[in-house]
């Protein structure tokens, strides 16, 4: 079954080569899935990532016909499945042939293209341990069954994957956690050395209005006094953003403290259930950060209402105020690097952020996550 004179050992061998050397999972996979399909009688396959809700996310594909590229790749990643079924009962333990595929067989009736002789696939999990990612599968035009050293070598390079992907894992982890202690370190010393250094000159400051009769002297005292003020609220927001406390206590009790901090009067709605992975949970608070700094600064009033609708396919954080707004661009140029940080956020985790806003009418800001 293997062309291009490899063994089935020489193959496996540079797949696993290969997931050694990369530390990009996407990359890596569809740089092992390519492989793969070079080394065999396979022509195209496909990954599904999928998480411990059901839901399912095509990560990486190769190769594949006209038909199931249509629109975005529409028929592979909507509907149902006999492998995605089996894998979300826990029921899909080693590869295995696909009687029948629901998505390939929309994909042909449809007639949306050329599907290249692809009827059905082998499909085998991806894990480590019993952490499972998702499936991997593979098609050969024209092809029904696929014989026991096909589906032995597809097991092989599942295993090879799902072990190169919890690697991954554990590094990103490892690369957050040590990013989080680095944060804390720089938290610590902000408070422990500038905001300590602030608020000596703001007694300082303090002092020197009281003891001094000269008007003039009062009124600079005075000015030095709100400056370091607001450099320490500044300060504390900044120590707030490198190490959010409070939200080991829940995403909105830590959005209640942040606002209470920067002393802005705050109304908060929230409809369905308020539990989100550690990634998502952060974002939606460093957004809310940013906009409420952004409320604080620029806005010209102290209150906002935020808005938070969970559904099972994603999150809506609407944060509003009604303060002086501004003027959006017409050619969609943020108009702050704040802004764009909050863009930012959204769209490193599938999301999308938009804001409503006019000149003495207040703004809103829409960020939409996927859940």
């Amino acid at each position: 079954m293997v062309v291009n004179d490899h063994s089935n050992i020489t193959l496996l061998k540079e797949i696993a080569e290969l997931l050694n050397e990369e530390t990009e999972l996407i990359p890596m996979l569809k740089g092992a899935l390519k492989k793969f399909l070079a080394g065999t009688n396979f022509t195209t396959g496909w990954i599904f990532f999928i998480n411990e809700k059901g839901k399912i996310n095509l990560v990486v594909h190769e190769n594949l016909p006209e038909g199931l590229c249509y629109n975005d790749c529409q028929y592979l990643k909507k509907g149902g499945c006999w492998c995605v079924s089996r894998f979300r009962r826990n029921e899909l333990k080693k590869a295995s042939n696909i009687i029948e595929c629901q998505r390939i067989e929309n994909a042909i009736e449809e007639k949306v293209g050329d599907t290249a002789g692809i009827t059905h696939h082998a499909t085998v999990p991806l894990q480590s341990g019993n952490e499972r990612f998702g499936i991997l599968n593979v098609a050969t035009p024209n092809t029904v069954v696929f014989t026991e050293e096909e589906l032995e070598l597809l097991e092989s390079v599942a295993f090879q994957m799902g072990s190169a992907i919890k690697r991954i894992c554990l590094t990103k982890q490892e690369q957050e956690m040590a990013l989080v202690r680095e944060r804390n370190r720089l938290a610590r010393d902000l408070h422990d050395s500038v905001n300590q250094l602030l608020f000596s000159v703001t007694l300082t400051a303090r002092a020197g209005i009281e003891m001094s009769d000269n008007i003039e002297i009062k009124e600079t005292f005075k000015e030095i006094q709100n400056l370091t003020q607001s450099a320490l609220t500044e300060m504390r927001a900044l120590i707030w953003q490198l190490r959010p406390q409070g939200l080991e206590s829940g995403l909105i009790d830590a959005i209640k403290a942040y606002a209470e901090m920067l002393k802005i009067k705050l109304t908060i709605n929230v409809s369905g259930v308020i539990q989100f992975p550690s990634r998502v949970e952060e974002t939606l608070f460093r957004i809310t950060q940013e906009a409420l700094n952004n409320v604080r600064k620029h806005s010209g009033v102290m209150e906002a209402t935020i808005y938070l609708t969970v559904t099972q396919t994603d999150i809506l954080l609407v944060i509003k105020d009604e303060g002086r707004g501004f003027k959006i661009d017409q050619n969609m140029n943020i108009p702050s690097i704040g802004l764009q940080s909050i863009r930012d956020r959204a769209t490193a985790i599938g999301g999308t952020a938009e804001w409503v806003s006019e000149i003495g009418k207040g703004t809103e800001l829409f960020v939409r996550l996927p859940y």
